[in-house]
């Protein structure tokens, strides 16, 4: 007892204590956490019109919004969420409970080019049972490796990047990480990763430039991001596909959808026209001389008739139409619906500065991740197991086999505390980082071990065995923190997890575990 009471009062026990402790708080814990949380909400649907709002991805995953019954029935899964919201039609009266408060409404159609899968227009999932962060190999999404064409400087950079988000976000996308990377050549890349997301969806949405121009002969009358206001999505009444029909060449399908323009642009737009000439029409409709001809990216997506009413008239509202081609009509009606989501998209964020070309893409199901997670966690316990087993084979003493375990333990929930602190990802390239670390304390703590019970020493004071020990460990340290650092940024950022994770794990085991560990074996073997 006078033992026990002597470790936990020395300062380097205290310290070690005091990280772990701060670690769990950090971490959360909470294996009965039920419901879904809402991870997008669709803009324009019946959930933003009724103020539920997507996360800030500055809000730790415990503290998101959850989603606890749907009129009065318990959600207690994603599963059991989905068998709800299927069940629900349109105009049908809804009552959403969430942990942050109630919403009343009546469901509505979404418009034809909605990413939602059900009428409430929401993004969910299974609820987190803890402030850990999941990457893409665990959480399933997709992870994009863009390359510019040309060199970019910091402020082409920001923009490149702040263009991507917005993107992203508009097409009710959350979750979403975008960041620069370099490889060791020095070639610059943008990594765009987006928990939840289809591959092609991704690629759709980031890869093209996105440069709108509408012009009436040879003038610009206004561009995608700065000239416009405001453009309708997601709401059948200003957004929708007006009509297929098939022709000689297929199935052929029309939509169009309202946008509003800047007062600058509309004056643009009624000076350019003001002395157009008015000629008539194969349907006997009056019309301007000059067509409003529609660009994405240099290519002519669409021409549309200007009515005589519009000469010298400024107007803010305006209606942008297309086309979409395919062998059937699902084919059309798919096409169609793409080539709206793309006007849209360059209407509302504008164009990128430079040209992205995609190097590489990958994406993995949720439930690819969790087999991934259930493996790591099986594979992550047996091999503590076995480390602990040969420890104790090895020592044959419990004083040393169990502070080694326990120094182990704790070094794992630090290392988590810290991540779940600073929202890193936990992705498997982190997780073997966390192996690595791991494996290299355990490493430490038989060097250290071997250096105080070694008998041919005995000449030696405790302090001097300690401090040969430590002189190895310390040695090991650096050349691993060494030999990490150009991990940090090869393969264009990919690796970064590991470097990190495996840099903070050593940090986290020489400064606050061996030592606690070192005063441990010294209070309970009896050494002075």
């Amino acid at each position: 007892m006078t033992k026990f009471k002597k470790i936990i009062k020395n300062l380097r026990i205290i310290l070690l204590i005091a990280f772990v402790v701060l670690a769990i708080i950090m971490i959360y814990p909470n294996p009965y956490n039920s419901g879904v949380a809402i991870r997008s909400v669709e803009k324009g649907s019946v959930s933003s019109e009724v103020g539920i709002v997507p996360p800030d991805p500055e809000t730790r995953p415990m503290s998101r919004e959850r989603i606890i019954s749907i009129n009065a029935i318990e959600v207690n899964n994603l599963e059991n969420y989905h068998n709800i919201v299927d069940n629900l039609s349109v105009n049908e009266t809804v009552k959403i409970k969430t942990n942050k408060g109630e919403y009343d409404f009546r469901t509505k159609q979404l418009g034809e080019n909605s990413s939602s899968g059900d009428l409430l227009g929401l993004g969910v999932y299974d609820a987190p049972k803890s402030n850990l962060i999941k990457g893409l190999d665990l959480e399933g999404g997709t992870r994009v490796l863009l390359k510019p064409e040309k060199k970019l400087d910091k402020k082409e950079e920001n923009l490149v990047i702040d263009v991507l988000k917005n993107r992203l976000n508009i097409f009710g996308l959350s979750d979403i990480i975008v960041r620069t990377a370099k490889d060791l050549e020095g070639n610059q890349f943008i990594l765009v990763e987006i928990a939840g997301a289809n591959e092609k969806e991704v690629k759709d949405l980031i890869a093209k430039q996105g440069k709108f121009e509408a012009k009436i002969g040879k003038y610009t009358v206004f561009t995608g991001g700065g000239d416009i206001t405001s453009v309708c999505r997601n709401d059948a009444k200003c957004s929708r596909i007006t009509g297929c029909r098939e022709d000689e060449e297929g199935w052929f399908c029309r939509f169009a959808f309202s946008t509003y323009l800047s007062p600058e642009a509309a004056e643009r737009q009624a000076s350019i026209t003001r002395d157009l000439p008015v000629i008539e029409g194969n349907n006997s409709r009056k019309y301007l001389s000059e067509k409003l001809r529609l660009y994405l990216d240099d290519k002519l997506v669409d021409e549309l008739n200007i009515g005589e009413g519009l000469k010298g008239r400024v107007e803010t509202r305006i209606s942008i139409s297309g086309s979409g081609r395919g062998a059937t009509k699902e084919e059309a009606l798919k096409d169609a619906e793409e080539s709206m989501k793309s006007l849209q998209m360059a209407l509302v964020t504008g164009a990128l500065p430079v040209k992205l070309e995609i190097v590489k893409s990958d994406s993995l199901s949720p439930l690819m991740g969790e087999k991934f997670t259930k493996n790591a966690l099986k594979v992550g316990f047996f091999a503590m197991l076995t480390v602990v087993i040969i420890i104790f084979l090895r020592y044959k003493k419990i004083k040393v086999a169990l502070p080694i375990t326990l120094s182990m333990l704790s070094e794992i929930i630090i290392i988590l505390g810290f991540a779940a602190l600073i929202k890193w990802n936990l992705d498997l390239m982190a997780i073997a980082g966390i192996v690595i670390a791991v494996g290299t304390g355990v490493d430490d703590l038989i060097v250290l071990t071997d250096g105080v019970l070694c008998e041919e020493d005995h000449y030696l004071s405790w302090k001097e065995k300690r401090k040969s020990a430590f002189f190895i460990i310390m040695a090991a340290y650096f050349t691993t923190v060494v030999a990490m650092l150009p991990l940090l940024i090869a393969g264009a950022g990919l690796l970064k997890g590991f470097a990190f994770t495996t840099i903070i794990g050593v940090t986290v085991g020489v400064f606050i575990v061996r030592p606690a560990y070192a005063i441990t074996l010294k209070l309970l073997l009896g050494e002075d």
